[in-house]
């Protein structure tokens, strides 16, 4: 899946956004807690929406490749998962473009299909949290 807006900002500020592990797991709705630890990496604590899953799920992040400040790509593994996600900046005239991809491969009934049906609404999490760290609008 793949997802692109743009911002009327440097992409140096869009990259201290998007390279904060943090920052990151805090735009996803689905994430009721996260930490992030000394190495940069993050455990997000899920509540998924699906019948099948009854508890929180625990999904360990790390950045896998990250070039400041154009492009980071992390993996997220659990029992019921595993995502990988990549944001690209890329300069404009107006600011910058970040395009977002991410590939879900769930292990468990549903967890695939709730992404694909809400990957537009994350976007718009995604979009709106970086906007309001920013100071611009949308």
């Amino acid at each position: 899946m793949e997802r692109s807006f743009e911002l009327p900002v440097d992409r140096e500020r869009v990259w201290e956004f998007i390279a904060d592990p943090g920052k990151r797991a805090g735009a996803i709705s689905v994430v009721s807690d996260y930490t992030v630890h000394d190495d940069g990496s993050a455990t997000w604590r899920l509540d998924l929406p699906i019948p099948v899953v009854n508890r929180t799920i625990g999904v360990e992040t790390e950045d896998e490749e990250r070039r400041a400040p154009e492009y980071v790509r992390f993996v997220g593994r659990s029992k019921v998962m595993k995502v990988i996600g990549e944001h690209e900046l890329t300069e404009t005239d107006e600011g910058t473009r970040l395009t977002n991809r991410f590939v879900v491969d769930g292990s468990l009934p549903g967890v695939e299909r709730f992404f694909k049906r809400n990957l537009d609404d994350e976007m718009q999490n995604l979009e709106q949290a970086l906007a309001d760290d920013l100071g611009v609008e949308v």
